[in-house]
């Protein structure tokens, strides 16, 4: 006996929504084809030539991997990245968290408190940084003049000494960094139940208990999503370094995109550049891989 299909053929009307659903989003489809993906295919083709524009590429191989294993300059921008990545994305996720808790109190002025403490989000990251650069320069900067005013007479230049500079630039990054990923936080505490806070209470739970039982775990999803964007933030930061230490004090805050930036732009090695943007990208992926596994982990346990 021949089986038949269960599978019954799509009704026209099936057929057409799914039609009108796929014109939704092929202007979508087609941006991130012409702005996303065939950059990147360009991009990959460009790591192995020899390219300076306005002329023609040139295949040279695995000639520009070469070159950039033995670039110790793009080495240490690497490890400025990390370092800035790492400290930065542990003090930006708990600035958030604790914003994110104060939100979801109740207390006088709160919506005031929204508006103001949201701004360094909405502005731009020059502007955060030249706030900084305003805070923290040696010779006119408001931390500077009023030391000296106090009595201190050479106090520090914070922003041409090691590791005073990685500092401030991690503070500027912490600074809008926490407060864009504030929401996000507030938003996944506001969807806890208030039940369970009130079971714990009943048992005798105090508001330290309740954050560390109930809400961190609550905030799993959460975390990994803030932590994941966080370290991608952090491996294309550029506006911070360029507008207050320009990679100085002798390249100690010169960072990855900085120095792929000056290889395309300043020396037109766009060949070599490629290559550097293309040995950064399976380092995302992997530090991505990780993080969602280990969330999914912590989920099934």
């Amino acid at each position: 006996m021949k089986k038949t299909s269960s599978k019954k053929p799509l009704s026209r009307s099936v057929l057409r929504g799914y039609c009108t659903s796929y014109l939704f989003i092929l202007p979508a489809m087609i941006y991130f084809a012409i702005f996303s993906f065939a950059p990147i295919i360009y991009m990959v083709y460009l790591s192995f030539t020899e390219y300076k524009f306005p002329g023609t590429p040139h295949f040279n191989g695995l000639a520009n991997f070469i070159k950039a294993s033995k670039d110790t300059l793009y080495w240490q921008s690497v490890w400025n990245t990390l370092v800035f990545t790492f400290f930065a994305t542990i003090f930006t996720v708990v600035f958030a968290l604790i914003i994110a808790v104060f939100m979801n109190r109740k207390f006088k002025g709160k919506r005031v408190f929204r508006v103001i403490y949201y701004l360094p989000a909405v502005v731009s990251e020059v502007v955060n940084a030249i706030l900084f650069l305003w805070l923290f320069n040696a010779q006119f900067g408001v931390i500077n003049t009023t030391l000296m005013k106090i009595g201190i007479k050479n106090p520090i230049a914070w922003l041409q000494t090691s590791p005073y500079a990685m500092i401030v630039i991690i503070l500027v990054a912490v600074w809008r960094g926490g407060c864009w990923n504030a929401p996000i936080f507030l938003s996944a505490l506001e969807g806890i139940s208030k039940s369970i806070y009130e079971s714990a209470e009943i048992d005798g739970a105090n508001g330290w208990v309740k954050f560390w039982k109930i809400s961190l775990p609550s905030l799993n999803d959460t975390m990994v999503y803030v932590v994941i964007m966080t370290i991608i933030a952090g491996f294309q930061v550029i506006a911070y370094c360029d507008v207050l230490t320009n990679g100085a004090p002798f390249n100690t805050t010169l960072v990855s995109i900085k120095y792929i930036w000056k290889q395309a732009f300043e020396f037109n090695n766009m060949g070599y550049a490629s290559t550097l943007s293309l040995i950064l990208f399976p380092a995302l992926m992997v530090v991505t891989y990780f993080q969602v596994r280990g969330s999914d982990k912590r989920g099934d346990n």
